[in-house]
């Protein structure tokens, strides 16, 4: 009986690189809110999204905001995740009102930026970069009142 063997990369290697590909990744996120909502500067475009996806998952109930969570790529996720107590935000946030005062809030009350613009933008990324039936899955659970946000 032979035995087959597999060469391994160098220690580091093969983690290094799927580090480097979740950062790829990531910045894609960033990327494809910032053409969405024709920006030019990654630095805001990174805080509106981190802002977004806080905001939406203190929306989401507690099995919905784990659901989004595993759906998202590893570094988004953790950026999701961070900070989170594992349970709903306050009943404010959950209105269309409280979401978009949060947003507004979260990118440090820039008046160039329009929360109702983030909030749209941010939802075209969902549809964007998540697979279909996660997004249906995600869109279902999304509050009534926030329906309005997801395109078409």
């Amino acid at each position: 009986m032979s035995t087959l063997i597999v060469a391994k990369p160098p220690a580091g290697e093969a983690d290094e690189a799927s580090l480097f590909h979740e950062v790829v990744i990531a910045r894609q996120w960033v990327s494809d809110l910032m053409a969405f909502l024709d920006w030019k500067e990654r630095a805001p475009s990174y805080r509106a999204l981190l802002t977004a996806l806080h905001a939406f998952r203190d929306c989401l109930s507690r099995d919905d905001a784990v659901r989004l969570g595993v759906a998202l790529p590893p570094l988004v996720r953790g950026l999701y995740f961070e900070g989170w107590r594992g349970g709903r935000g306050p009943a404010a946030a959950r209105t269309r009102k409280g979401f978009l005062e949060r947003l507004h809030e979260g990118v440090g009350r820039d008046p160039g930026i329009d929360p109702d613009q983030l909030a749209h933008a941010f939802f075209a990324v969902l549809v964007n970069k998540l697979p279909q039936s996660e997004v249906e899955n995600i869109r279902a659970a999304t509050p009534i009142v926030l329906h309005a946000f997801w395109p078409d």
